[in-house]
């Protein structure tokens, strides 16, 4: 239940870019990255209560260590309202190129949280020549945990890999249950020439 006494806050769900050597960057690294640009740009973020304050922020699923994208998700609680173009403007103007805020605009407080509102995402895989075709795997066998798990592709996977010159996109399914991640998926996949990047390019909800 909501405290009819707690303040009210405003919840910036913003998109940003992650490329180039900044793809390197650990998905910790980034929400550090991305909080000192925050504190830069002025804004009034809300804070946590309790022993430990910190700020409100919150990240969308974790991309892996050398993955880039064009549609990385954070939502921002504010104190106050500022107007999204403002706040964006302020955001730009603290960032750095390869890790900046390309869109921002307000939603609901009872919006799904920026991890699971987008389960589905999209990638594109650049490669050093022409692919072909691309054979994919019925299972991967990962370690979690020092535990190995068997992933059924096809229940990640939403439909097959499509092929143009040195370039394909394909689209996973993050399930409560787990995920399987692209850099994986492309690790055990047979194909006619060696991935040079991987791009994640769209995000989007449940059907």
């Amino acid at each position: 239940m909501t405290d009819p006494n707690a303040p009210r806050v405003f919840r910036l769900r913003c998109t940003f870019i992650e490329r180039d050597r900044l793809a390197m960057l650990s998905h910790l690294e980034v929400a550090h990255a991305l909080e000192r640009t925050v504190r830069r740009a002025g804004l009034p973020f809300a804070v946590s209560q309790g022993f430990s304050p910190h700020m409100k922020i919150a990240f969308g699923a974790a991309l892996p260590v050398g993955v880039g994208s064009t549609c990385e998700i954070f939502d921002l609680q504010l104190r106050d309202y500022v107007a999204a173009d403002k706040a964006l403007a302020a955001l730009q103007q603290a960032s750095v190129p390869d890790l900046m805020a390309q869109d921002a605009r307000y939603i609901e407080n009872s919006a799904p949280a920026a991890s699971v509102a987008f389960p589905f995402s999209t990638y594109e895989v650049v490669f050093g020549g022409p692919v072909g075709n691309i054979a994919v795997p019925e299972t991967i066998t990962v370690v979690r945990k020092k535990k190995e798990k068997t992933l059924v592709v096809s229940e990640f996977l939403t439909e097959p890999f499509a092929v143009e010159g040195n370039r394909a996109t394909f689209t996973l399914e993050a399930k409560p249950t787990g995920s399987l991640r692209p850099d994986v998926l492309l690790q055990h996949c047979e194909m006619g020439a060696s991935p040079v990047s991987v791009t994640r390019i769209a995000q989007r909800a449940n059907q």
